[in-house]
């Protein structure tokens, strides 16, 4: 048996195990299995080696003899005979013992050249069972690509171990195969399969120096003794938490569990709902009517929206949300006589006086909050509004220091109260439905035109007047020169 470096003790520990269970009187039997017309040399079944994991090793669940073995065959020692992901299988799936030459404990290094060379060596050799995978035979192309020019000398030395592997027996010949593919599948693995081999190369050179001394940031320290920061005190110097922080932590986990979280499927069907909706809107993907003033001279389309007669467009979107209505000056007028014709207009006009106090100059901020308490709020209030106790308690308590967003609360409250009643009837109202009548020709879409009509229209009244002004002359001319021979006719018959 190889003895493993003792700066990895635990490959004794590994080959320990699969020693004992390759013993021919203790361990577990292998055997050559007859398949169809071929046979299955030295092989055992996954079930076996579980079975003699839990046996051995004191394990009453399956499932824990099975995450053993496949870490052991993770390392090489024992590998599936077709399949090139190395893991244990409770069933009847073929395994095959490593040879103790390949074993990890031998540390191997090996190289890219070693690799090309295994993998040119398979090309040769016509065995169904011998082809490459797919990811082998893009590391082969790969390989070839980058020692281009000593790729015939890699392809020499396959063809050399070829000649040799020619002369031993079939069935050892079988074996050495696969156990050749099982070391490159430890070293190369399959992508989405862990590299077992590999280290931090700090980690490496600390083990094989354990009792150098090594320098810290903190002074010079041995291998043994942790330096410690000087901002860092170890954990056991930490002051406990006392009863009240604990109970804070537990509170604001609990909140942090209860707290409410959308799945991302909603979210992006909202956003293809939101999309959907503003694509009609949106001047990089649709062409604006009459005209995109960005990309042309023709200012019409924002005298259209800033005019005060709405569009078909304009319209439809106040329909998109209480916000779009707010937004536009003309829906925000429409909304408040239809408040008005509810006798519910205080709501709106509270909230407009609030949306104003965010944009005043400073020093009068404080008399108009209070102007708007006295209007709205107050006792007996001229324009008396529906707000709920907390909300009320909260804008009281903010209007003994006055600021611009004191009737924050409140504003939301009315905000919301007018979303969920006053603007779903007004979308079901003939006031709106009317302004949603499409018709065949609006009459604000009367007399637009493009930059590019008003320059034909003006070409075309140039031509125009220019011809007139001909024709004219020449009406001139023929009148003058008809008068002249009406002369002339008078005074020849004299």
């Amino acid at each position: 048996m190889t003895h493993a470096d003792p700066a990895e003790p635990h490959l004794l520990l590994i080959e320990d195990i699969v020693t004992l269970i390759q013993d021919e009187t203790e361990g577990v039997p292998i055997r050559t299995v007859k398949s169809f017309m071929t046979k299955i040399p030295s092989v055992v079944t996954g079930t076996d080696i579980v079975q003699w994991l839990m046996k051995n090793l004191s394990m009453e669940d399956p499932a824990e003899a099975i995450h053993i073995g496949s870490l052991i065959a993770a390392q090489g020692y024992f590998f599936p005979i077709s399949d090139h992901v190395l893991s244990l299988k409770d069933d009847g799936t073929f395994f095959r013992f490593q040879a103790p030459y390949f074993w990890p404990s031998n540390c191997w290094e090996p190289e890219n050249t070693d690799y090309a060379i295994y993998l040119c060596k398979r090309t040769m050799q016509n065995k169904t069972r011998l082809e490459l995978a797919d990811y082998e035979a893009e590391n082969l192309a790969r390989l070839q690509r980058a020692f281009a020019r000593k790729w015939e000398f890699i392809y020499m030395q396959a063809e050399a171990q070829v000649k040799i592997d020619r002369k031993k027996d079939k069935t050892d010949r079988k074996i050495l195969d696969s156990q050749e593919r099982a070391f490159w599948d430890v070293y190369r693995p399959v992508p989405g399969c862990v590299n077992t081999t590999e280290m931090d190369i700090r980690k490496c050179r600390r083990m094989k120096n354990p009792h150098r001394v090594k320098k810290s940031v903190y002074g010079l320290t041995e291998e043994g003794t942790p330096s410690q920061s000087p901002i860092r005190t170890p954990s056991h110097h930490c002051r406990k938490g006392t009863k009240e922080e604990l109970q804070k932590e537990i509170l604001f986990l609990n909140t942090q569990v209860d707290r409410h979280r959308m799945k991302m499927s909603k979210v992006a069907e909202s956003l293809i709902s939101y999309t959907e909706q503003y694509v009609d809107y949106d001047p990089f993907v649709t062409a604006l009517e009459p005209s995109n003033p960005w990309t042309s001279d023709d200012p019409s389309l924002w005298d259209l929206e800033a005019s005060k007669e709405p569009g078909q467009q304009r319209v439809k979107k106040w329909g998109f949300s209480l916000e779009e209505a707010l937004k536009d000056p003309a829906g925000q007028e429409l909304f408040l006589k239809f408040l008005e014709s509810e006798f519910s207009s205080e709501n709106l006009r509270f909230w407009l006086a609030v949306q104003g106090l965010k944009r005043m100059p400073q020093q009068e901020v404080a008399q108009r909050a209070q102007d708007i308490w006295a209007e709205f709020l107050a006792e007996g209030a001229p324009s008396s509004i529906n707000l709920d106790s907390h909300s009320y308690e909260r804008t009281s308590l903010n209007l003994k220091d006055p600021g611009r967003y004191s009737y924050e609360d409140a504003q939301d409250h009315i905000y919301k109260l007018m979303k969920s009643d006053s603007y779903t009837r007004f979308l079901r109202s003939n006031v709106y439905q009317d302004l949603l009548v499409v018709k065949k020709k609006p009459e604000n879409e009367q007399g637009r035109r493009t930059s590019l009509e008003k320059f034909t229209r003006k070409q075309k009244c140039n031509c125009i007047l220019r011809h007139l002004a001909s024709l004219m002359q020449h009406m001139n001319r023929w009148g003058r020169t008809s008068t002249f021979n009406r002369k002339r006719s008078k005074q020849s018959t004299l």
